[in-house]
C-alpha cells in the first residue's frame, strides 16, 4: 500500500465498492489509516496528471500509470508531486491528512484505482452503481507495483 510502513491492519479490505458511502453512495477505493503527516509514496511509475485541491478528496494527486490506470491518493496534509511530471514508484507524494469531506475524521489516505478501459467482467449487480464496478480495481488486492 502507499503509505509507507502500513499493513494489513491499518485498512479494512471489505471497505472496497462498500455500500452505503454517503455523497458518493459506494465506497470505490480503500481508506488507509496512519498517524497526520506519514509519507504518501506512488505505488506506480507514471505522469502526474492532477496535483491540488479537489473539493471532496482535498488535497489530491492524480498519476496516470503505463497501463492507462489513475491512481488516486486523497485527503493529503501536503503534496510533494507536480503537475505533469514523471514519477517512479516508491517517490514520495504528499504526507496523510484529513482533508475535504474527511475534515474532523482520523487521519487517512484515500486511495483509488481507475481504469480507462473498462473490464465488462466486473460488473456489480448488487450494489447501486454497480455498472461502474468495470472502471475500478481493488487496491487492497493489487499488490505488485505497475512498472
Amino acid at each position: 500500500m502507499p503509505v509507507k510502513n502500513a499493513t494489513s491492519k491499518d485498512w479494512n479490505p471489505k471497505s472496497f465498492w462498500y455500500y452505503p458511502w454517503g455523497q458518493s453512495v459506494t465506497h470505490k477505493g480503500v481508506d488507509i489509516f496512519a498517524k497526520k503527516g506519514t509519507q504518501v509514496l506512488s505505488r506506480t511509475r507514471g505522469l502526474v496528471v492532477f496535483s491540488g485541491n479537489n473539493g471532496r478528496g482535498g488535497k489530491s494527486v492524480i498519476i496516470l500509470s503505463n497501463k492507462y490506470h489513475l491512481h488516486y491518493y486523497a485527503h493529503l496534509r501536503s503534496i510533494h508531486a507536480h503537475n505533469y511530471r514523471y514519477i517512479a514508484a516508491g517517490d514520495k507524494i504528499g504526507e496523510v491528512g484529513n482533508t475535504g469531506n474527511a475534515k474532523g475524521k482520523p487521519a487517512h489516505l484515500h486511495y483509488s484505482i481507475f481504469r480507462l478501459i473498462p473490464q465488462p467482467l466486473d460488473w456489480d449487480t448488487h450494489t447501486p452503481q454497480g455498472w461502474k464496478k468495470m472502471f475500478y480495481l481493488n487496491p487492497a488486492l493489487e499488490t505488485a507495483h505497475e512498472s
